[in-house]
């Protein structure tokens, strides 16, 4: 059996599912709630109330295919017996396995970070070329995330991470305390780099959709990965999400409210509801506001 303490993770293309059959590094109980460890375009966290709302009542395993930030799993993970979270982000996956197994590692590596943070600096990390330590490949991340304009967890065509420095004057980059209640809830999660159909749920499960959403007549943000998430790729999730639904699994969406997505699940299978959802990223800060997004659900 692996010894978490003595081993790092190898960091490789194809994400390593038995990382999430390693043995789980154990802390007392931990009385912070845990909040997103990442800033991450498109987070939950102001939709929080209208989300939860809207759970089901009962049901058995949970999963989120498009994970992001985890602001839902986070708000919720103390109701959850199970779940599973996925994205097809491998960065952002060994992030979260690194804050499963190895917070403290990661938490030193952030305060090196933090006490050599500046523009040379910042340009220097970020052009390094990956690393094989799974440890160094969190730290970077998040230093990165902490640090970049907006949070703008982005990458180009050949998958480099480019988003220039942020101007903050004290960018947050270590959150011990948060890191570790992160921890302690991801105990009774799986983690899974992949596509959103690579999930295997069962009647009476719960799935939250929230990918990356459908542009609308402003320049819309979808380049978490290399790959655009199309028109073709949300037509394949509502496709995935009637399958889910036939299967007896409750279903719920966020996305935008544009006539492609309402005429997309304009359907006796899906519940379309419009929330309020503040715009957190523009570059003119006073074109930021709240806009209609929709809530799809299946129950």
């Amino acid at each position: 059996m692996i010894e978490p303490e003595k081993e790092k993770i190898a960091v490789t293309q194809e994400y390593d599912e038995s990382i999430s059959e390693l043995p789980l590094f154990h802390t007392p109980e931990i009385p912070s709630l845990p909040r997103p460890f990442v800033k991450w375009v498109g987070g939950k966290r102001n939709l929080l109330h209208e989300i939860r709302a809207r759970f089901p009542k009962q049901f058995n395993n949970y999963f989120e295919p498009f994970v992001g930030g985890g602001a839902v799993f986070f708000d919720a993970h103390q109701q959850l017996k199970h779940a599973t979270l996925v994205d097809k982000n491998l960065e952002l996956i060994i992030t979260y396995t690194v804050i499963n197994h190895f917070p403290e590692q990661l938490i030193e590596k952030l305060q090196i970070h933090a006490s050599q943070h500046s523009k040379e600096y910042y340009y220097k990390i970020r052009s390094q070329p990956h690393s094989e330590d799974s440890v160094e490949v969190a730290a970077r991340f998040l230093y990165l995330n902490k640090t970049c304009y907006n949070g703008l967890s982005r990458v180009n065509k050949s998958g480099k991470f480019n988003t220039p420095m942020g101007s903050y004057k004290n960018p947050t980059i270590v959150q011990e305390e948060n890191l570790r209640a992160c921890h302690y809830a991801l105990q009774k999660a799986t983690l899974r780099c992949g596509d959103f159909t690579e999930i295997k749920s069962e009647a009476g499960d719960f799935v939250y959709f929230d990918p990356p959403y459908h542009p609308t007549n402003e320049i819309s943000f979808t380049e978490y990965t290399v790959k655009n998430f199309t028109e073709h790729d949300q037509i394949r999730l509502r496709d995935f999400a009637v399958s889910l639904h036939k299967a007896g699994v409750y279903v719920m969406l966020s996305n935008s409210k544009t006539q492609f997505i309402e005429k997309v699940y304009n359907s006796k299978f899906f519940r379309v509801t419009t929330v309020q959802a503040p715009r957190a990223v523009n570059c003119k800060p006073n074109q930021r506001g709240a806009v209609d997004e929709v809530l799809i659900t299946n129950f």
